[in-house]
């Protein structure tokens, strides 16, 4: 029996070894390198795969030609010299087998990288740029979208599967709505083919996306990589626990069922008979309306005339925001749902389903942490065609579930440290490692970078640590300081009268430092957020400047206003500090308020800011407050939603906010 035992085993052994051998036995060709692919103009090229060991492989590729022979692990790479931007050309590999590839485009290709802003897509702001949408016709704008893995063990060979797609208006949906933006105000200037390669991924900080070798000079943080190669570590940090925080809270004990959906009657069916239901006004959040502290679920429903000329048609449901998931019926059928606050609720509502006269609307809410309930300032509607009936107002709710508070540990969650358990979309080199390191053969004109809400509150961190992946992208992808363009964080939340510290403003001063490095650029978006969203519809702006950084660092374009004003140095002048920028352009404006300038605050020895009076004076800001005789800092747009800060430059870029004195 032992004997058969290990003719079995050896007899699988070698199986395993043909299946590999095999596995290797024709040409195959990484993700990006495919069919509609857009190539880098104008420098070598580097494409690559696997093939037998020892196996010849060669490229031909409008005009240029290029061979090599595998090495022993079955990996090959040719270099072709830089061409010119063109196409469409087809490419033939040969090896064992050929492949043949069309349609590829010479052009530039960006790398488009970071959290849920960079995320965002275009069916996201339909509604907000609708003919941007109908008008997607470019075949020469193409997009690559990285599917989201995420690992810290080691680096993988390839992208998660994907291919390249056109713009149309139909495939633009799925285009991060930044980088669209960006991409088709390049086109439409300079006529080249665009590529976007979308590596992006909701809620991450910038930590996973920073190689092993980008972390020297990072002690604690090196320690943590040594880690993820020990097995035994990894076995026992990779395991849910059963509390506390992990990359999110722990699960909750098993309790008492939802009673909306658990009693004779569901609360969203059209014959229940609502008792004991309580008033609303939507929006707002049920804790501000009577239901203090609750974790759980509640329902919420109203009744509306709908008239005749809105039946007999597809309809559509807005629910814009909602803390955090819903699930949302109309006379009794569901429409649809959502698990996360920071979806867009546009719900279809099928032909048919509306009826002249009285009509029921039903939402359930659940709430895990924080506040629960509606987003202010938002679009709750029913629409069909042109028609539209307002959902705000009075609504009815009842508590369907109260379920315990979760809590992370004693401690807090984690800020920078140790986990308490591995997760990788959340750990150094847990996103680089896939997302981002099968990609550096692949030449490419810069880099665009939407990312920090994750690590707002740890902006003095930040200082170190995008520098630190700017830094780490260029050297590996190995083409010298390629451009890297980035979105400092917009205005987000409740705005503050007073001068106060902020986070936010923290982070958006360690990027605005950052320019301090070689061929980078930032787009300064203070004016394009939204106090109540964290991930703001105005993408157009952000696309629009960040692709007027591209035309001054990459397209030559070296005398146009390309940023608002940047804050350069100060002077002190008895109870005056006297403020220089660059980028003031046609002249410093104040825009709005009759020309007078907001969200200045100065400080004396004490560090303790006031607000001050401010005036432009030529290209320069003069701050003071009669209560600082002897003034030693400034700070402009300093808040997490600095809302009224106005210094623009006459082409209508707005100053990015700055700290003095540090």
């Amino acid at each position: 029996m032992k004997r058969l035992s290990k003719t079995v085993a050896r007899l699988i052994g070698l199986l395993l070894i043909i299946f590999s051998f095999s596995a290797y036995a024709e040409v195959r060709l990484p993700q990006l390198v495919s069919n509609g692919m857009v190539l880098q103009r104008d420098t070598k090229l580097k494409l690559w795969g696997w093939a037998s060991p020892g196996e010849k492989v060669s490229i031909v590729f409008n005009g240029k030609k290029g061979s090599t022979v595998t090495g022993a692990d079955g990996k090959w790479l040719i270099e072709l010299a830089a061409m010119k931007a063109g196409g469409p050309y087809t490419m033939t590999i040969k090896g064992n087998n050929t492949l043949t590839l069309t349609d590829i485009l010479l052009g530039d290709v960006w790398f488009c990288s970071g959290q849920s802003n960079m995320v965002l897509r275009m069916e996201a702001v339909k509604e907000k740029y609708p003919e941007d949408v109908a008008n997607a016709n470019f075949p020469e704008i193409r997009n690559f979208y990285v599917k989201n893995v995420g690992d810290v063990t080691k680096i993988h060979d390839d992208l998660p599967p994907g291919k390249w797609v056109a713009a149309t208006p139909t495939t633009v949906l799925d285009f991060s709505a930044a980088s669209y933006f960006f991409a088709r105000h390049i086109y439409l200037k300079y006529h080249v083919p665009i590529g976007l390669i979308a590596s992006a991924w909701d809620g991450t900080a910038i930590e996973p996306w920073i190689s092993a070798e980008g972390y020297k000079g990072f002690p604690k943080i090196e320690d943590q990589i040594k880690n993820f190669t020990d097995t035994a570590y990894m076995n026992k940090m990779t395991r849910p626990r059963t509390g506390g925080f992990a990359g999110g809270f722990g699960p909750r004990p098993a309790g008492e069922p939802d009673k909306g959906t658990s009693g004779p009657k569901p609360w969203y069916a059209v014959d229940y008979v609502p008792e004991n239901w309580h008033h609303f006004w939507l929006p707002g959040y049920w804790t501000d309306q009577g239901v203090k502290d609750l974790n759980g679920i509640v329902w919420f429903r109203k009744e509306i005339n709908v008239p005749a000329s809105m039946t007999g048609k597809p309809a559509h449901l807005y629910l814009s925001r909602i803390a955090d998931a819903d699930v949302s019926y109309i006379n009794g059928v569901q429409v649809g749902s959502s698990g996360s606050i920071y979806n867009n609720r546009r719900y279809d509502v099928p032909a048919g389903l509306l009826k002249t006269g009285k009509n029921l609307i039903v939402v359930k809410v659940t709430n895990n942490f924080g506040k629960g309930g509606f987003l202010a300032d938002k679009d709750y509607s029913l629409n069909a065609g042109s028609e539209k009936i307002d959902l705000r107002g009075d609504w009815d709710y009842k508590v369907g579930l109260v379920l315990p508070p979760r809590t992370a540990p004693a401690g807090g969650p984690p800020a920078g440290g140790a986990p308490a358990f591995i997760s990788a979309q959340s750990s150094p080199t847990g996103i680089y490692n896939t997302m981002v390191a099968p990609a550096i053969n692949y030449a490419i004109k810069g880099f665009l970078w939407y990312q920090g809400e994750t690590n707002a509150g740890r902006g003095k961190e930040y200082a170190q640590l995008l520098p630190a992946l700017i830094t780490d992208w260029r050297n590996k992808w190995q083409l010298g300081d390629l451009p890297f363009i980035y979105v400092q964080l917009p205005n987000y939340m409740e705005a503050n009268y007073s001068p106060s510290e902020s986070g936010w403003a923290e982070l958006r001063e360690s990027e605005r430092r950052t320019l301090s490095l070689p061929n980078t650029g930032m787009a300064v978006t203070i004016d394009a957020g939204n106090w109540n969203e964290l991930h703001p519809l105005d993408k157009k702006d952000v696309g629009d400047r960040l692709a007027l950084w591209a035309e001054h660092l990459t397209y030559g374009a070296k005398d146009m206003v390309y940023t608002g004003p940047l804050y350069q140095s100060y002077k002190t002048d008895g109870n005056k500090i006297i403020l220089s920028f660059t980028n003031v352009g046609g002249g410093l404006v104040a825009k709005g308020n009759d020309g007078n300038l907001d969200y200045f605050a100065i400080a004396g020895a004490d560090g303790k800011f006031v607000w001050a009076k401010a005036k432009i004076e030529g290209d320069q800001v003069i701050v003071w407050n009669d209560g600082v005789p002897n003034p030693t800092a400034v700070r402009y747009a300093w808040a997490d939603n600095p809302d009224g800060a106005n210094l623009y430059n006459k082409e209508g870029l707005p100053a990015s906010p700055f700290e003095t004195g540090k």
